[in-house]
């Protein structure tokens, strides 16, 4: 088994100009020369970490943190300055902060790779209590994570761990399927590119792969041998919101809304339920929910305990079909790569009603405007295809069903290779235009 572990640091490569590169390449140096002789935090280094966890019988905490990335930002700094509402917990754990995928095992670590800050809490001896880390915006933090959240799934890891060899059995699925690659570094699309460890006599960040890139070679997998990308890897670890269920940022897997209509109305969750188990799996946040939901099947009825009144009370969670596909991935980094493939380039947004009847477009039609046309390499194809800002896709393949981004960008990846070209019809001042979108590795 590899013991090296990862970090994440999602930041854009050749691309940035010098200044901005300096300023990341001094963060993350600043980082390393504050945490590495630190008595709080084992740095860079989780073979340590394990063996201290064997030592002092204590549960291990692995945070991962995009040092340069401001989502998370706040909760970052909560975490590793110890803030004094969570101090006591962490002093319980064996505590390790990574800055790098490099090295990865990928058939013992897996999460949702577009994380800008995320934590495992485990046993020693690699056992998993729970994953800690939700994102659904580029940016924003507040909906998804709190460090009252972290704290309460820090006490629950606790609890686990006083408990360990009851619970063990129920713990083991919190472990995926073996990797058939075995570090992000063995991928093809990266291969030969970057080392198991990070370069710090030289260009740092240049040397690190960065979380999202797993993402992207995992799909890049199946773009290149030709194949539909499969749906799980398309839309990883679903968020529950499309589901009905809100939860709060600030518990475990509180209820804090369900959304009138939904499945998870239907299935019978109450505002206030706090689910306590997913598929027999003990669950400590929305990231432990979101681990069952990555594994499930394109349909499904999962079964739920919940906790509602001081009452345990089993309900089901019905996965209908089509479910994932009401997932948003457009906010994600691994975004960047998927609108190369499929949109040559292209970034686009949904019209809103005023726009579109100054367009002269009906209600019930597609309509999606182009907000930026990609002007190098690859991302440059919808421009040599004739594609220009402000034009509006009307319609795909002679289909005008109306589309989000993110649903386009799916259909055509599930459902096209790369090497063809999708017929497209556009709106640019008041006249059709059909052009041909190419669709890539």
């Amino acid at each position: 088994m590899r013991l090296q572990f990862i970090g994440i640091l999602t930041i854009t490569l050749a691309s940035v100009v010098p200044a901005f590169a300096q300023d990341r390449e001094t963060k993350v140096r600043n980082d390393r020369a504050k945490f590495e002789t630190s008595p709080d935090w084992i740095y860079n280094d989780l073979p340590k970490g394990i063996a201290t966890a064997k030592e002092t019988d204590k549960p291990l905490l692995v945070v991962f943190r995009c040092i340069p990335c401001e989502a998370c930002a706040q909760l970052d700094e909560q975490v590793v300055e110890r803030d004094p509402g969570i101090r006591g917990l962490l002093d319980q754990f064996v505590c390790v902060r990574i800055v790098h995928a490099n090295g990865m095992d990928l058939s013992q670590f897996q999460f949702d790779y577009d994380q800008s800050w995320a934590a495992f809490l485990m046993n020693a001896d690699m056992t998993i209590y729970g994953r800690y880390g939700t994102r659904s915006h580029q940016t924003e933090s507040d909906n998804d994570v709190s460090l009252e959240g972290f704290g309460k799934a820090l006490s629950g890891a606790l609890a686990l761990h006083t408990r360990f060899s009851e619970v063990k059995d129920k713990l083991a699925a919190k472990r995926g399927p073996n990797s058939t690659v075995q570090a992000p570094e063995d991928f093809p699309s990266l291969k030969g590119k970057y080392g198991s460890k990070l370069n710090y006599e030289g260009k740092v960040v240049q040397s690190c792969i960065h979380c999202h890139q797993v993402g992207e070679a995992l799909r890049a997998v199946s773009r290149s041998r030709n194949q539909p990308i499969p749906e799980k890897v398309l839309y990883p670890y679903p968020n529950p919101k499309i589901l009905g269920l809100i939860l709060d940022p600030k518990a475990k897997a509180k209820v804090s809304q369900v959304v009138a209509g939904s499945s998870g109305a239907k299935d019978g969750f109450l505002t206030g339920d706090e689910i306590v188990e997913l598929e027999g799996q003990p669950i400590l946040s929305i990231a432990d929910v979101q681990w069952v939901l990555h594994h499930a099947g394109p349909t499904a009825r999962l079964k739920a305990k919940v906790s509602r009144a001081g009452k345990t009370v089993d309900l089901p969670v019905t996965l209908a079909e089509g479910w994932r596909q009401q997932e948003d991935i457009s906010w994600r980094a691994t975004s960047w790569a998927l609108r190369r493939m499929a949109l040559g380039g292209l970034r686009l947004e949904s019209m809103p009603d005023e726009a579109r009847r100054d367009a002269k477009i009906p209600e019930g039609q597609l309509a999606l405007r182009v907000k930026h046309v990609g002007q190098y390499g690859e991302h440059a194809a919808a421009k040599n295809a004739g594609f220009q800002k402000d034009d509006i896709l009307v319609a795909v393949e002679n289909q005008t069903v109306p589309l989000t981004e993110s649903a386009l960008m799916a259909q055509l990846l599930h459902g096209h290779k790369s090497g063809e070209a999708i017929p497209v019809t556009v709106l640019r001042g008041g006249k059709r235009i059909d052009l041909k979108l190419p669709q890539q590795q």
